[in-house]
């Protein structure tokens, strides 16, 4: 994946809106932090892997996909809140052992852990387990960074609409 690309376009984008909406001086993180646990509550809620008493399928995998990408931006979000380096980041993504749902719940295990600690370390982590939560669900790095494109320019105008 391109995250140096990834970053320079979240990086643009948090200080469009920041700008915006004269946050240049505001504590952002644990905001960011909460916009992303719900971003990620949003996107399980698509999946449906938790719905154990409802036969109703999951959602089209391309809404299952631009959720996943909410969470994305905000991953991304948070390590440039935290000043990390891309140049430093060097994601080792495995093969999960787990089904979808557990893995729902490391992610949000490696969010608590990271908003503590704020650790690149911890933030790597996070990172990793988000995207082998993406291998689950069937996607693939170009598919990921297209729909990244695709929902930044959809941020981009819902800033220019007063969103």
């Amino acid at each position: 994946m391109k995250l140096e690309k990834l970053f320079h376009m979240q990086k643009a984008l948090d200080a469009h809106i920041e700008e915006k909406h004269m946050l240049q001086d505001e504590e952002l993180f644990d905001r960011k932090v909460l916009a992303l646990l719900v971003e990620i509550g949003e996107l399980a809620n698509e999946t449906r892997s938790f719905k154990f008493w409802s036969v109703k399928p999951s959602s089209a995998k391309e809404v299952i996909l631009e959720e996943f990408v909410d969470g994305v931006h905000f991953i991304l979000s948070l390590g440039i809140e935290c000043g990390f380096d891309t140049a430093q980041m060097n994601l080792n993504v495995q093969e999960s052992a787990v089904n979808v749902t557990e893995q729902f719940l490391i992610v949000y295990e490696m969010i608590s852990i990271f908003q503590k600690s704020k650790d690149f370390n911890d933030y790597i982590k996070l990172f990793e387990s988000y995207l082998q939560l993406a291998s689950l669900l069937g996607f693939k790095y170009e598919e990921i960074e297209r729909a990244y494109f695709q929902k930044n320019e959809v941020n981009y105008q819902r800033q220019q609409n007063n969103y």
